[in-house]
């Protein structure tokens, strides 16, 4: 399938378009885009699962070596040590290293929420208040003598409203490439956009209570169903 044709994911529901793309390394990966409502935006990059067969058999080449001392050695610590590491190596891998998939949740009226999830199953979230996003924009840098680009989230400077206080690089396991930097990119700014040109009520608490933020995001996935 080419870059550019959308498909709708097998047994997602309406409304999800999922397009190939490649990281910079020549990776696959996976765009999945939801439009929630017209001002909630949800974008995941989903990359290849662990494969049983790799694991089996860089679990199979450390069991074979600690055999081999262990022939030449005679000392069964070496198994027991082999295995011992082979463990606790897979679990840091898929509980701190290995991420499936990356997020960006956009809702207009409240901020952008970044998720990364691992392998093992455990998530890890931020939530950056829309009052203190300045712009999405891509850059781009320098590295190992090659020019790569990243999107990132910049936000504003209490001190000074034209200026940038941090810049919050997205995407960062996954790495993908400019055309689909550019499609999330793209999805960003149509909500950006939005939220510029409606009126700005004085009503509105932007220090929202975690409750409230749940409640708000409930009422956003509500809307598309």
């Amino acid at each position: 399938m080419e870059a550019g044709s959308c498909r709708p994911p097998p047994g997602c529901p309406p409304g999800v378009e999922e397009r190939p793309f490649r990281s910079a390394s020549g990776e696959p990966l996976a765009l999945r885009r939801r439009q929630h409502s017209a001002s909630c935006r949800e974008l995941a990059l989903r990359r290849p699962r662990l494969q049983l067969r790799s694991l089996s058999a860089v679990t199979s080449a450390v069991w074979l070596a600690a055999y081999g001392v262990f022939v030449l050695s005679e000392n069964s610590m070496v198994l027991s040590a082999a295995i011992f590491i082979t463990l606790v190596g897979l679990i840091i891998y898929l509980h701190f290293v290995k991420i499936d998939q990356e997020s960006l949740l956009v809702i207009g009226s409240l901020g952008i929420q970044l998720t990364s999830s691992y392998a093992s199953g455990k998530e890890n979230t931020t939530f950056i208040e829309m009052s203190r996003v300045k712009d999405v924009v891509i850059n781009e840098a320098i590295y190992m003598q090659k020019v790569i680009y990243y999107l990132c989230i910049l936000l504003k400077d209490p001190q000074d409203p034209q200026g940038v206080s941090e810049v919050v690089p997205l995407f960062q396991s996954s790495q993908p490439r400019l055309d689909c930097l550019m499609e999330v990119y793209k999805s960003c700014q149509e909500i950006l956009d939005q939220r510029k040109e409606a009126p700005q009520s004085s009503g509105i608490n932007t220090h929202l209570q975690p409750g409230h933020l749940a409640a708000k995001a409930t009422a956003c996935y509500g809307a598309s169903e």
